[in-house]
């Protein structure tokens, strides 16, 4: 297991149990438990002027993870770091196609109150794509 793959992994694991009590158990890698996260990091931007920078990156990360999880056992996959935005992304589809998605940005942005940063939509057209692979495509999804 590669370094960054490891690291997603039992990162998104920790996510799991340590919103397990909020999110009653429905964290569990499925593209429909992207909607907790959504409502989760909808009610923690009401408090994100009480978190610590430390907390704020942590919980970027955790939940961050946990899409980037969701997204590999749904469509497979392999993570590398890209330092643009300081985190890991999943790439599916090499080598005929290139289609990635990385999450750290979008999650802090919906942390911040960005409604704009819905990440059921963010996943869903990295998913859409992700699902045909068109040849030849080269995208990143941020």
């Amino acid at each position: 297991m590669t370094t960054v793959l490891q690291d997603v992994v039992n990162t998104a694991r920790r996510a799991v149990d340590t919103f397990h009590d909020r999110s009653g158990g429905s964290l569990d890698f499925c593209e429909s438990s992207l909607s907790m996260v959504e409502d989760m990091l909808a009610e923690a931007s009401s408090y994100i002027s009480e978190m610590s920078q430390p907390e704020i990156s942590s919980l970027v990360q955790l939940l961050g993870c946990y899409v980037l999880e969701v997204a590999r056992t749904t469509h497979g996959g392999e993570y590398a770091w890209l330092d643009e935005a300081r985190g890991p992304v999943l790439i599916v589809g090499e080598p005929t196609t290139h289609i990635a998605i990385a999450t750290w940005v979008k999650v802090r942005g919906r942390l911040s109150g960005d409604l704009a940063d819905n990440i059921p939509f963010f996943y869903q057209g990295f998913a859409d794509m992700a699902s045909t692979l068109p040849a030849g495509k080269r995208t990143l999804f941020v």
